[in-house]
């Protein structure tokens, strides 16, 4: 039997281009999300600033023009959380105290991705488990929003009936350094130890 070519519409080979070019953009995202916290990868961080206006846990409304001069340690996550936010909180204190002298330097921001629950109270309760210098901001889902695409991170609400309020919090659990002038330097991936984040961070506090 002959093979009949299957013969596409203009209309159709359009989408199909469309569809191929969403596929390779999505590819390279995730190779770029994949390789932040890859040393010895060949392609160039791309450059952002700290971009925020939110209200801390003291219900003082903050900016990122507030830490002008200050090394930022920014984490995004939720006071719901089970394990990530919680190790990773645990991490930036016990990174705080090996600073000594230098922590002053340095200001840590939890920045919720779950308005709905992470009132400023609800912060003011939960960041000064993990030390006292830690800043929590929140905001209006609008708010959080603009914030979470000025940080190239990506969060989502997941139902799920067994977690407090029938549901959870999806997020990007990267650790992020922003210099004294608010510009990108670095970012930690999820599990990296507290001595390796605070070496990288004495040597660039030094230099």
């Amino acid at each position: 039997m002959q093979a009949h070519a299957l013969k596409l519409t203009p209309l159709q080979k359009g989408l199909w281009a469309l569809t191929g070019a969403g596929l390779i953009a999505f590819g390279s995202l995730l190779l770029w999300v994949d390789d932040r916290g890859d040393p010895t990868r060949q392609v160039q961080e791309p450059a952002f600033q700290a971009d925020f206006e939110l209200t801390d846990h003291q219900g003082t409304v903050r900016t990122d023009e507030d830490f002008a001069g200050q090394w930022l340690l920014v984490f995004f996550g939720f006071t719901k959380c089970p394990d990530i936010c919680p190790t990773t909180l645990a991490e930036v204190a016990a990174v705080m105290d090996g600073l000594g002298d230098n922590a002053s330097r340095i200001q840590p921001l939890f920045i919720s991705i779950d308005p709905e629950r992470d009132t400023p109270e609800a912060l003011a309760d939960f960041v000064p488990r993990f030390d006292a210098s830690i800043i929590g901001l929140t905001g209006t889902p609008e708010q959080i929003g603009q914030t979470a695409d000025s940080f190239h991170i990506y969060y989502e609400k997941i139902e799920e009936a067994a977690a407090p309020d029938g549901y959870t919090m999806g997020h990007s659990s990267q650790l992020f350094l922003f210099d004294p002038s608010g510009g990108y330097a670095t970012s930690w991936q999820y599990g990296t130890p507290a001595e390796e984040i605070l070496a990288d961070l004495r040597e660039r506090v030094a230099g």
